[in-house]
């Protein structure tokens, strides 16, 4: 059972005991991501989920790292681009300890100038990566070709000149704007007690800062086309369609919709396009919610030379799923495989922590088990293939990764 409770300050805990198991998994959530960023800052959030490692005013980054493999306990973090997290895993044992670290990293993190120069190098590093790895970047041209100038549409990682700019004084400004009381949650889960709450409440429970959260600007959902040219062996196609907001109560639809258009070995971009035709090692779909509205994206990587035939046989696999809607079998195996993901992360202390942070910080609310199957159920044939033909239009977004950077005929 999830226990709520909210702290004077604003900011928000969320427990869930879990008598069962030995480990306790306790998450600091964050409500700002790439989001909340603007040209002249963009990478900050992710700059600033780094830094955080790399010292406090009692801990040098080795410490840090030692602290956790000294309980023989996990400590990470990352950042989307409406929350950060970071997080650690331990021994129920250890559980009060681990919250002193992770308390000790987002209140007394120094910025060390020195540790900033360096940090910076690894944040290049990590950057040049991603550029090599086009079945990554393609993503997020997509996002570009989806939301522009609108900051959904930046790239996480930022890039090396906006990195140049950051100093101690940026992340610390950025800090006072967004990791304010109301803008946190701490998620945990595990064999842990109602009484943990005090200790978090010690921890995160008085601090306050100077700016209050700020709300977003809704984007527009755009259709444009970019394409890249890149020394690849394959092309890599996206193909982005306006989706749902977390929270819509059309949502279990979608869900079930995307497991049978690309979320399996059994869906039908799989079938249609690596095993009948031989298209593609990889192809797939899937569906991100954000706050105020989601895209739909539909990904598949193929020589250059077929390229034309891929995208083709997309559309032929949309058309049939529109014109003739799904199967029973196909509803049924949907919604068995959905319930079947649910049950498996139940069973892990890090999903629960998860998904009760994200929730929390999304959506505020929190179903039981029961309430989740029950509307998954209650998804139809004719809801799904309504929603088929609501969000499979003419009007979608395409991102390309190939050799010479030309779309597909019907595209150009």
């Amino acid at each position: 059972m999830i226990k709520k409770y909210t702290c004077q300050n604003g900011v928000r805990i969320v427990l869930e005991n879990i008598p069962t198991v030995r480990s306790v998994a306790i998450g600091v959530w964050i409500g700002t991501g790439s989001r909340n960023e603007n040209k002249q800052n963009n990478g900050v959030s992710h700059f600033l989920e780094h830094m955080f490692f790399k010292g406090t005013k009692t801990r040098s980054a080795r410490e840090i790292a030692e602290s956790f493999d000294s309980i023989g306990g996990q400590v990470n973090a990352f950042t989307s681009k409406e929350y950060t997290c970071y997080y650690a895993k331990v021994l129920d044992d250890h559980a009060g300890f681990a919250l002193d670290v992770l308390a000790d990293m987002f209140f007394n993190s120094t910025f060390d100038e020195e540790e900033l120069k360096k940090e910076k190098n690894v944040v290049y590093e990590e950057i040049k990566m991603y550029e090599d790895t086009p079945d990554d970047i393609v993503h997020d041209l997509l996002s570009r070709a989806t939301y522009g100038d609108h900051p959904l549409g930046y790239p996480i990682l930022g890039t090396e000149e906006t990195l140049a700019t950051f100093n101690g004084d940026t992340l610390r400004e950025y800090m006072n704007n967004y990791y304010t009381p109301d803008n946190v949650v701490i998620s945990i889960a595990g064999n842990v007690s109602e009484e943990f709450i005090k200790q978090v409440e010690k921890h995160f429970g008085s601090y306050e800062t100077g700016a209050k959260k700020r709300e977003f600007e809704k984007p527009s959902f755009m259709v444009e086309k970019i394409a890249r040219k890149k020394e690849t062996e394959q092309a890599h196609l996206c193909i982005g369609f306006n989706g749902l907001e977390a929270g819509h109560d059309d949502i279990y639809s979608l869900i079930v919709l995307n497991n049978i258009l690309g979320g399996s070995m059994s869906s039908r971009l799989f079938q249609d396009v690596r095993e009948q035709k031989g298209l593609a090692y990889s192809v797939f779909s899937y569906h991100s919610s954000y706050q105020d509205n989601g895209i739909l994206t539909i990904y598949g990587g193929t020589g250059k030379k077929q390229l034309n035939l891929l995208f083709e046989t997309i559309q032929e696999t949309l058309s049939t799923l529109k014109n003739d809607g799904i199967t029973a079998k196909e509803l049924a195996n949907s919604k068995e495989q959905m319930k079947g993901s649910l049950m498996l992360s139940l069973e892990s202390t890090n999903s629960r922590m998860s998904r009760n942070g994200k929730n929390e910080l999304m959506l505020g609310r929190h179903r039981s088990l029961d309430s989740i199957i029950e509307l998954v159920n209650e998804v139809t044939e004719d809801s799904v293939n309504s929603l088929a033909n609501q969000v499979f239009t003419d009007q979608y977004a395409v991102s390309l990764i190939s050799p010479d950077g030309v779309l597909p005929d019907k595209l150009s």
